[in-house]
């Protein structure tokens, strides 16, 4: 089978073809840094990453370029209201985006900074006015002529045949069913920041931005563009006929767009005390793989409803399938050749891969894997999984983990970090932090819970109850469960 994703330009799942055989030029609408990234944001975030792991693991040569935004209505506004530079202004969001998707184990692709590329932006307008399809107006801004481009309206299935000719919108996002002409160049308002350019004193509109960087390092034509679905209308519909105009040549072949999340069941917003940020869930003691896993375990093209009950389902997901890990690890399994169970391993194996390869079906993947862990436990209680059948099980495990990313037992100094400048931006005290940390690492690192394990295990023994049952309950407290079990004692968090 081959990969096969909806292209929201055909309307339907197109098997993926790269124009360059094995070789994937890939471009996402990354972040535009005037606040700090919420859930939403990231929700888009790790289906690309989802995206963009799979892709390496399947073969492909990735090229991965992400823009970052920093320069926008909102940060213009920003920045004046702050009394500071747009530099300055952005910096701490930038830094924080990078920490944050690190925070969540995504890969981070090439970025790009708008404001490092003025000049080639201008370059790009020029062109379009030389063709014809920018026009300048008294005060010296550009707009595109949308009547000019018949394709308009090809990425959105909107009908716009009977657009008004020459009304204009200035703001950088909009929400209107009607098109309007565009604007490519905004000339300087009184107290605005702007640059010199051959095209006059201004700054860029939000859409050129993405059309001139993807091009100058992707080329005029190239094969993915990622973002959330409210980037479909006006941005990526502006980003199509503006760069189509400019090189006269298809802009990208298959356009991925991944579906927004509710939460608790409504739309995300802070006048409904709904709205949060990866920091947020951190500072509640949520630990970091436990959202990836959440934002990961939904189709991206379904709405992915965000709970807190699903939040904790998730964590206790990922520790069902650490333990499961750290048994392959440690248990004493009978020596014998790979058999059942290592067959079922290399059947899962192969189901996650057509999940995958089904325009990226993460639930089914993940039904495929859990069903694994399900019937290898119960096999291996029953004394009915060889040393044969530990290796392919771990290589599903680890084929896994190449894309979902949440085995790895890091999230205390992922956590640890955030809180850090929690305390440093005076959002968070101490005595907070120690509570936050105790939560989302559960009180106990690993060493401290071994120790403690077989302590319990030697007071058993030596038949000293009380001892061991005070030992069990520290541990539960810590949330720590001991399971006596026909090869020896395992502990798991809860």
């Amino acid at each position: 089978m081959a990969l096969r994703l909806f292209n929201t330009l055909s309307g339907k799942i197109d098997e993926f073809i790269p124009l360059d055989d094995k070789r994937v030029r890939m471009y996402a609408c990354g972040p535009t840094v005037y606040d700090y990234g919420h859930i939403g944001n990231f929700r888009t975030f790790v289906a690309v990453d989802v995206l963009h792991r799979f892709l390496r693991q399947d073969g492909y040569e990735l090229r991965h370029v992400m823009n970052i935004t920093d320069v926008d209505d909102k940060i213009i506004r920003n920045s004046a209201k702050a009394g500071v530079t747009v530099r300055e202004y952005t910096r701490k969001y930038e830094q924080a985006f990078l920490e944050d998707i690190d925070t969540l184990s995504i890969e981070q692709p090439e970025l790009v900074r708008a404001t490092d590329h003025i000049p080639e932006m201008a370059r790009f307008i020029a062109q379009l006015e030389k063709k014809g399809y920018a026009y300048r107006t008294d005060d010296g801004s550009y707009y595109f002529r949308i009547a000019k481009f018949p394709g308009y309206g090809k990425l959105s299935k909107k009908d716009f045949s009977g657009i008004e000719v020459g009304a204009r919108v200035d703001v950088d996002e909009y929400d209107k069913d009607n098109a309007r002409d565009f604007a490519l160049w905004k000339a300087p308002k009184p107290g605005e920041a702007f640059w010199e350019t051959e095209i006059g004193p201004g700054r860029p509109g939000w859409h050129i931005e993405c059309s001139v960087m993807s091009t100058m390092l992707l080329g005029p034509t190239f094969d993915l563009h990622a973002g959330g679905e409210d980037l479909v209308f006006p941005h990526h519909e502006n980003e199509i006929a503006q760069s189509e105009a400019e090189t006269g040549q298809p802009f990208v072949r298959y356009w991925f767009h991944v579906r927004f999340l509710l939460v608790e069941g409504e739309k995300m917003s802070k006048s409904l005390g709904n709205f949060y940020t990866l920091r947020d869930l951190v500072l509640k003691g949520h630990k970091p793989s436990s959202i990836r896993f959440l934002l990961a375990s939904g189709h991206y093209r379904t709405q992915l409803n965000f709970t807190f009950d699903a939040l904790k389902q998730a964590a206790n997901s990922v520790e069902r399938l650490r333990n499961f890990e750290s048994r392959l690890k440690t248990e004493r399994f009978a020596e014998g050749p790979e058999g059942t169970i290592g067959k079922l391993a290399r059947e899962t194996m192969g189901k996650m891969r057509a999940g995958l390869e089904d325009d990226l079906n993460t639930p089914q993947a993940l039904g495929a894997l859990f069903e694994m862990v399900r019937q290898a436990n119960a096999a291996a209680d029953a004394g009915q999984v060889t040393s044969g059948d530990v290796a392919p099980l771990q290589q599903a495990l680890g084929q896994f983990d190449q894309i979902f990313a949440v085995l790895r037992d890091d999230d205390a100094p992922r956590m640890r970090r955030i809180l850090d400048w929690a305390i440093a931006d005076g959002k968070l005290d101490h005595a907070a932090k120690e509570l936050v940390e105790v939560a989302g690492s559960n009180g106990l690192p690993d060493d401290q819970v071994d120790a403690l394990v077989a302590e319990h295990e030697r007071a058993r023994k030596a038949r000293d109850f009380a001892k061991s049952d005070a030992i069990r309950a520290q541990l539960a407290q810590a949330g720590i469960v001991v399971e006596n079990t026909k090869q020896g004692v395992r502990w798991k968090r809860k």
